[in-house]
């Protein structure tokens, strides 16, 4: 059966549905996105308070119940304990409410806290959490897309939750579940609409980005903020180093816009027909190399590569590649790793947009280490498992948990002794779940946003070069 229309039909508010004002006093809106309201609330049965997340976007809403319902006994990603959905109305979770998250977490040490800033015992505690929350997603098939510090929750009990599964697919051997291929019952009017699992043909184990004339450009719309990425480096007081390249690009390489494919999210990608999916998933600071260069035939492997940037942002409490475009982005991944090369990793040349632009060489690329001064070499061989260019060589979550580093002195700390913040990162956001912001998002032309950040761009025979300094 066709599932739910999704139309502009919706509800006017949250507080006009009494299906669920019946069940639930609405206390405060703490969070506020592109395409999600989140409401702090009261379940008026037992007085428990809860968190009401009114999504907007069908193709959101869907994922996030899929993906939460078949995680529901894994105590490290966040309880889902109902839902409301019912025809040309946003679907509502209730989830648990957790008042904080590790982005909150790690700003209030750098502000705050001592010069020691988050303890070793801490850190591994933080990371024995989210590694086991992201192995109950994979070993489940779900891969997140948008791991990030703030969407890693933390209860008043210092219980590190995995939350925000809006992005997130079900793979099967042909990378995703079909998301039309799950039937969905007619509606009765006074009960919450919810989907049934059912087995898939083998003809349609394949992957539908998105959903025709619905939530085209809804994932890409959570990028955009208010304040400018100055404002973050301030408040953050990290350094940009040196970082310099030169990046080259051929007219006769590139689609009909310039940059359009690889650096632009005015669009999403849609299907290929082969299985593959869209490349413009998750946060740019904690997106994997290989969708930077618009892969869409990836796997739980992106994760993996965003897992090592949450924990070397714990270890320095700044983020370890923050660029202000995607360009940008890859330049400060170059500057530490290397150009990437067959010779990095075979195979690479293969990814759509690799010809479509080239950097200079980096002679001497700074390496890991040197991102990480005084920190133990278990440390930076963990983080080198994982922000690694080829993603088969990327550690999973399962094997980093059979490290030594964790079950070696100084051990994880007992959660009861864990440092909660008082600080909630997900209040009064304009995008639920992000506390860093971004310059240039908003803007429809690459070449706007490196005039803002001071890039030269010239031209040459057939094309144009770009100079960050």
């Amino acid at each position: 059966m066709d599932a739910p229309s999704y139309t502009s039909s919706r509800s006017w508010s949250i507080y006009s549905r009494a299906e669920i004002t019946n069940h639930y006093e609405i206390l405060e809106r703490v969070g506020a996105g592109a395409y999600s309201d989140v409401y702090r609330a009261r379940r008026r049965s037992d007085n428990l308070i809860v968190a009401l997340k009114e999504i907007h976007d069908y193709q959101s809403a869907f994922r996030e119940i899929e993906a939460l319902q078949m995680l529901q006994n894994s105590p490290n990603v966040v309880t889902l304990h109902e839902y409301f959905w019912r025809e040309h109305e946003d679907a509502v979770l209730v989830l648990e409410f957790l008042r904080t998250d590790l982005g909150a977490l790690i700003r209030d040490a750098k502000r705050n806290w001592d010069e020691k800033g988050i303890t070793v015992g801490e850190i591994k505690q933080w990371m024995v959490q989210i590694l086991r929350g992201v192995d109950a997603c994979h070993r489940n098939s779900i891969v997140h897309r948008d791991l990030k510090p703030a969407n890693l929750l933390i209860s008043d009990d210092g219980v590190l939750k995995l939350a925000d599964f809006g992005q997130a697919r079900i793979l099967l051997e042909s990378r995703c579940v079909n998301e039309y291929d799950i039937p969905l019952e007619p509606l009765n009017p006074d009960e919450a609409w919810q989907p049934e699992q059912s087995e898939l043909s083998e003809k349609d184990k394949t992957c539908k980005e998105g959903l025709e004339n619905q939530g085209q450009n809804q994932e890409l719309q959570d990028y955009n903020t208010n304040n400018s990425v100055e404002e973050a480096e301030k408040e953050m007081n990290f350094h940009d180093g040196n970082t310099s390249c030169l990046a080259t690009c051929t007219t006769s390489q590139l689609e009909d816009d310039a940059l359009k494919s690889v650096y632009s999210y005015e669009e999403e990608r849609r299907d290929d027909g082969n299985g593959g999916m869209t490349s413009c998933v998750g946060t740019r600071w904690y997106r994997a190399l290989e969708l930077l260069y618009g892969s869409v035939d990836y796997g739980q492997e992106i994760d993996l590569w965003s897992l090592g940037c949450i924990f070397v942002e714990l270890l320095k409490l700044e983020p370890l590649f923050p660029g202000t475009s995607d360009i940008d982005q890859l330049c400060r991944i170059f500057d530490v790793l290397g150009n990437l090369t067959e010779d990095s990793w075979s195979g690479c040349s293969k990814l759509p947009d690799y010809g479509k632009i080239s950097f200079g060489k980096v002679e001497n690329p700074l390496g890991l280490e040197a991102c990480l001064p005084n920190r133990s070499s278990d440390e930076i061989h963990l983080i080198q498992k994982l922000v690694c260019y080829d993603p088969a060589s990327r550690a999973t979550a399962m094997e980093l948990l059979q490290e030594k580093y964790f079950s070696e002195e100084p051990l994880p700390i007992p959660l009861n002794e864990l440092r909660i913040t008082s600080t909630n990162s997900r209040q009064d956001e304009r995008s639920s779940g992000d506390w860093f912001d971004y310059k240039g998002m908003d803007s429809d032309s690459d070449f706007e946003e490196f005039a803002r950040d001071g890039v030269v761009v010239s031209t040459t025979n057939g094309g144009f070069s770009i100079q960050f300094s």
